[in-house]
């Protein structure tokens, strides 16, 4: 074959396999096209499946929402009427308890008053009663006693007079009933001013010293040539000393306390230390004397640091110390004093006070005594005087004015000073008194006691600190025995001066004998 024929029919064939090629292509897409449209109809009806689920959701979400809400306001109304209801019942509730409570007064306020009216009817018929017991009792007397009318006046006044005077004796004792009901009502007064009215003060002051010697060779060496050690001592000090028979003791007496301290401390010293000429003498008293000061000093600081009372001025702090060489009845003035401001601290603890402030002033209110006997005025008023000068607190000056009765208190701390003063000297054993002095006080208590009438015997028991009162059985009731021991108190009270508390007992006696034969 020619090359054109060659070259027609690979034209041909090339065409025809074109052709066929074309067919299976085209055959091919459509096969694709109908797999999209196939997988686009799927993913439509997928999707709306989807929107309509989630339509379906949506819309039962809206309702679940919708019907919660709904049960929300439902219960939310229903809790309001419920509110309301137990408010409505609570206010019914109140009225009922205001209507019970009114109709109680009103049953209580018609009780009173049939009581009143009760009690009124009961006056007058009683009134009425004694009218004609009256006049009857005088009828009797003019028929029987042949008596004028002004006899029987007097006869009946004297009836009256005995019948006021129990009832006076019932009223007495009725009060007492209600002081002692209302007590823990009225504490706070109570307590200060109950034990106040005791506060008493007697005082006693302790003038000499004495100085054991180690031998009585010791006496001459003091006296000295001539008398001139003695007459040293004694000008340097200011002092008396006393040298008798008493063997191995010289007597120091002096009203100053100081001094007097000086001096038996300054003996001392000479004796240890064996050189006793007036120039020794001199130097040692000296140094005794700066010593002493020092020591005040120290005693005050302690003091104040042992209470806790706060800062104090330098010249009260002296004071403070030198108490502790003050005597009264007896009685260390600085351990006195510290007592009185620890009773005090204590009783303001309790009653919600000012436990320093009433320390402070327990312990200021004897500090006049540590210069009333080298000053003019009563420790008291030196006291005062000296805590106004050095800045103390207002109600210190008043519980030192007041602790004797001079001032009238103006804080309840002041009187809660003047208990403790009481309670510190009337400690058993605190404070002494002289014989004479105790003795003349039994026989005042015993001779009040006795000038009753009714009043047999009296005596003073428990160191005059007890009064028993033996009484006629056959003129003193039961009754009239609680007016007796009322006055006795009261005298007792008015006239004589006693540390502490008396206690007043009365004792009625009744004996019946009979023979038996």
């Amino acid at each position: 074959m020619n090359p054109i024929s060659i070259a027609i029919l690979a034209v041909i064939a090339g065409i025809v396999i074109g052709i066929i090629i074309m067919m299976i292509v085209g055959k091919m897409g459509l096969d694709r096209a109908k797999e999209q449209s196939h997988d686009i109809i799927e993913e439509a009806n997928s999707k709306a499946e989807n929107t309509v689920s989630q339509a379906v959701l949506s819309g039962k979400q809206q309702v679940s929402e919708m019907k919660l809400a709904a049960e929300k306001e439902m219960n939310a109304a229903k809790s309001k009427i419920q509110a309301d209801e137990n408010r409505l019942l609570r206010r019914e509730d109140n009225l009922k308890l205001r209507e019970d409570s009114l109709a109680q007064r009103e049953r209580k306020l018609s009780d009173k008053t049939k009581s009143a009216d009760a009690k009124l009817a009961n006056l007058s018929k009683m009134e009425d009663e004694l009218q004609q017991k009256i006049d009857e009792q005088l009828s009797v007397l003019e028929k029987t006693a042949h008596m004028s009318q002004d006899d029987a006046h007097k006869e009946l006044m004297d009836i009256v007079a005995k019948k006021s005077e129990k009832e006076v004796g019932e009223y007495i004792r009725e009060q007492q009933d209600e002081a002692e009901a209302q007590a823990s009502a009225n504490a706070r007064n109570i307590i200060a001013t109950a034990i106040h009215r005791y506060a008493q003060e007697e005082t006693i002051e302790r003038t000499v010293s004495t100085v054991t010697l180690p031998s009585e060779e010791m006496k001459g060496r003091i006296i000295g040539r001539e008398g001139r050690n003695i007459k040293a001592i004694e000008q340097a000090t200011g002092v008396d000393l006393i040298i008798d028979d008493t063997p191995d003791v010289i007597t120091v007496s002096c009203f100053d306390p100081i001094r007097r301290e000086i001096a038996r401390q300054s003996l001392e010293t000479l004796m240890k230390d064996g050189r006793i000429q007036p120039g020794r003498i001199e130097e040692v008293v000296e140094k005794t004397t700066r010593d002493l000061e020092d020591n005040i000093m120290k005693i005050g600081n302690e003091t104040i640091f042992k209470l806790g009372i706060g800062r104090m001025n330098k010249e009260m702090i002296r004071l403070v110390g030198r108490l502790r060489y003050r005597y009264s009845y007896g009685q260390n003035a600085l351990q006195h004093s510290i007592e009185v401001a620890q009773f005090a601290g204590v009783m303001a603890a309790e009653l919600g006070l000012n436990q320093a402030l009433a320390k402070r002033a327990g312990l200021l209110h004897d500090i006049g005594k540590a210069v009333d006997f080298e000053q003019e005025g009563s420790h008291v008023e030196l006291g005062a005087k000296y805590a106004r000068k050095y800045g103390e607190n207002a109600i210190v000056i008043n519980a030192i004015e007041s602790h004797h009765g001079d001032t009238a208190p103006q804080d309840i701390i002041a009187l809660l000073v003047a208990s403790a003063d009481t309670l510190s000297a009337a400690r058993p054993g605190a404070r002494y008194e002289s014989m004479e002095g105790y003795i003349n006080r039994l026989e005042s208590l015993e001779k009040i006691a006795s000038s009753f009438d009714g009043v047999e015997r009296a005596f003073a028991i428990q160191a005059g600190r007890e009064v028993r009162v033996m009484v006629k059985p056959d003129k003193v009731d039961d009754v009239r025995m609680v007016k007796i021991a009322h006055d006795i108190r009261e005298k007792i009270e008015n006239e004589l001066t006693y540390p502490g508390q008396i206690k007043v007992t009365l004792i009625r006696e009744v004996r019946v004998q009979e023979l038996a034969k």
